[in-house]
C-alpha cells in the first residue's frame, strides 16, 4: 500500500510540474557589485524567489551580455553552471556602469486541460485570452500551447550609471526601460516600453513586484501599456524589482491553439 501511495504521489508531482506555469527570472544576491568582482547570475525557473528546475544550456536560443560601453557578447556553455534546481551564468564585469544580461529560450509545446489553462490565464496575467474564451464559450476546451521565454536583467558595477539601459536585444518580446532604473529612488515613477517583434504593444497587461530588503515578496501593481506601448509604475520601496508580461496569441493551426511569449525584467532599487 505504501508503495502504491508513493507511486501515486510521484505521478501527481510530475503532473503538477507539467501543468504549472513557471516564470523565468534573472537575479543576483545583490545587483550592486564591484569592478572585477566574480558573480553568479541565478536563472530562476519557477518564481522570483525559487527555482524548481535547472535550465539546460541546450534550451537557450540566445544569451547576451551588454557592457556599459554597449559592447554585446554572447556567453558560452562554459560560462554556465547548475545544481539540482538552479542554473547560473558566471560573470566577471571589468567596467564600471550598468550591464544588461539576456536569455532567450527555444519554443516548447504543452498540452493543458481546460481547467488548468483557465487558472493559468487568471494567475499569470493573461485576462484578455480568458475573456475571449468566456465570450466564445470555450472555457471547457483543452488546449495545446507553444511557449518561449525571453528575460533580461540590469545591474550596476561600481558607483556610476551608463546610457546603455535602453539597448534592445531583439527578442520576440522585450521590456525596455525609458529611464535608467539605477537613477531612481523610492517615490519616483519607472516608465518602460513593451515590445513584440520590435513593435510597441498597446494595452498589454503587465504584472510587477519586488522582494523587499527583508527578503519578503510583495506583489505590486498590475498596469496596462498606453497606445505607444509604454507603462509606468511607482517605485514604492527599495528592493529587488521585477516587471513581467505574457503576450498570448490565438492560432489557426489545427495542432497548436495558442502561442505565448513570456518576458521579465529585473533590477534593484536602494
Amino acid at each position: 500500500m505504501k508503495r502504491k501511495i508513493l507511486s501515486f504521489l510521484l505521478v501527481a508531482a510530475v503532473f503538477i510540474s507539467t501543468v504549472s506555469a513557471h516564470d523565468l527570472f534573472l537575479k543576483l544576491d545583490s545587483f550592486f557589485i564591484a569592478v572585477n568582482e566574480k558573480v553568479s547570475v541565478k536563472i530562476l525557473n519557477g518564481s522570483f524567489q525559487s527555482s524548481e528546475g535547472a535550465v539546460n544550456f541546450a534550451r537557450l536560443k540566445e544569451t547576451s551580455v551588454v557592457s556599459p560601453l554597449g559592447t554585446r557578447t554572447n556567453p558560452k556553455e562554459a560560462d554556465f553552471t547548475k545544481d539540482e534546481n538552479t542554473s547560473f551564468l558566471n560573470l566577471q564585469p571589468t567596467e564600471a556602469g550598468n550591464y544588461i544580461v539576456g536569455l532567450s529560450t527555444m519554443p516548447r509545446e504543452i498540452d493543458l486541460k481546460a481547467k488548468d489553462f483557465n487558472e493559468y490565464l487568471t494567475e499569470d496575467g493573461i485576462p484578455d485570452t480568458l475573456a475571449e474564451r468566456k465570450r466564445k464559450k470555450q472555457l471547457t476546451k483543452n488546449v495545446r500551447e507553444q511557449y518561449s521565454k525571453h528575460v533580461k536583467m540590469i545591474f550596476q558595477v561600481g558607483g556610476k550609471q551608463s546610457d546603455n539601459y535602453k539597448t534592445a536585444l531583439g527578442y520576440p518580446v522585450e521590456i525596455i526601460p525609458q529611464v535608467n532604473p539605477y537613477t531612481l529612488k523610492t517615490g519616483d515613477m519607472f516608465e518602460f516600453l513593451c515590445l513584440k517583434d520590435g513593435k510597441p504593444l498597446t494595452n498589454q497587461f503587465v504584472m510587477t513586484g519586488r522582494e523587499n530588503t527583508n527578503g519578503k515578496l510583495i506583489i505590486g501593481a498590475n498596469v496596462r501599456t498606453d497606445r505607444n506601448g509604454v507603462a509606468k509604475i511607482k517605485i514604492v520601496g527599495a528592493g529587488k524589482w521585477y516587471v513581467k508580461f505574457i503576450q498570448m496569441t490565438r492560432l489557426s493551426d489545427p495542432k497548436i491553439n495558442y502561442e505565448s511569449k513570456w518576458t521579465t525584467l529585473t533590477f534593484e532599487i536602494r
